[in-house]
């Protein structure tokens, strides 16, 4: 039984939180998500099968990789979605920061983060990282790094423009919208020889993940692995 002070109580008493995702309050103990939602996200299970299922299968063909999970199915509108509205559009990075604690302990009891050296989040443009004042992919492999201790790098890859929001595109729209909007950042030739696990929110048709690492194709002997929150079961 986690034991709960009689201080963390009336702080909760007093400054009342509520779930990310039902919006009902929070019980002490609880962070972010209450323990309802949290048994009723729609997980993928990919990580247990990290190096053949549905989200690896979306990258045959394009780019290799040595295994790929989300944690959660995405559905617009659905409650389960709460919290990546409340990361991307209401100023929520400590959602983030959750979101990618509950992902690392979850993923790690499948060693999905053996062998990992870097976690690099997906990098926005920096007009849109000025607008919403923070990336949300580099708070997600915040959590994940204060649980597995694998040190975050934001200066692998660098994006070089924004053009439009991937959200109401098509597949091909997609793929057009992010060609060639990655280079290699300043400490990319620092990977060679190195395993980094990619990290972004959502994944839909798997092209702003396809094109990042495409930028880091010329580094010898990089191993790329991916991971992300959710991903757009279609």
């Amino acid at each position: 039984m986690v034991y709960i002070s009689i201080f963390t109580r009336l702080y909760d008493l007093i400054n009342p939180r509520y779930c990310c995702i039902c919006h009902g309050r929070l019980a002490p103990g609880e962070e972010k998500v209450c323990t309802v939602c949290n048994m009723h996200l729609p997980r993928t299970g990919h990580h247990k099968d990290s190096m053949d299922n549905r989200l690896v299968r979306l990258f045959w063909g394009r780019i290799n990789i040595v295994r790929a999970a989300s944690m959660v199915f995405y559905q617009p509108h659905a409650l389960s979605s709460n919290p990546v509205y409340s990361l991307k559009y209401a100023g929520r990075s400590d959602i983030g920061w959750s979101m990618g604690c509950l992902m690392a302990h979850e993923f790690m009891t499948s060693g999905f983060f053996e062998d990992i050296d870097v976690l690099v989040p997906v990098p926005l443009s920096k007009d849109r990282e000025r607008e919403r004042e923070y990336n949300q992919s580099e708070y997600i492999a915040r959590g994940i790094s204060d649980v597995t201790g694998i040190r975050v790098d934001t200066g692998v890859v660098k994006r070089t423009g924004f053009y439009q929001s991937q959200t109401s595109l098509n597949y091909w729209q997609r793929h057009e919208n992010v060609k060639d909007v990655f280079v290699p950042g300043k400490h990319a030739a620092a990977m060679a020889g190195r395993h980094i696990l990619i990290i972004d929110d959502v994944i839909t048709t798997g092209a702003t993940l396809a094109n990042c690492a495409e930028a880091l194709k010329d580094i010898q002997d990089l191993k790329i692995s991916i991971a992300s929150w959710a991903f757009a079961k279609r």
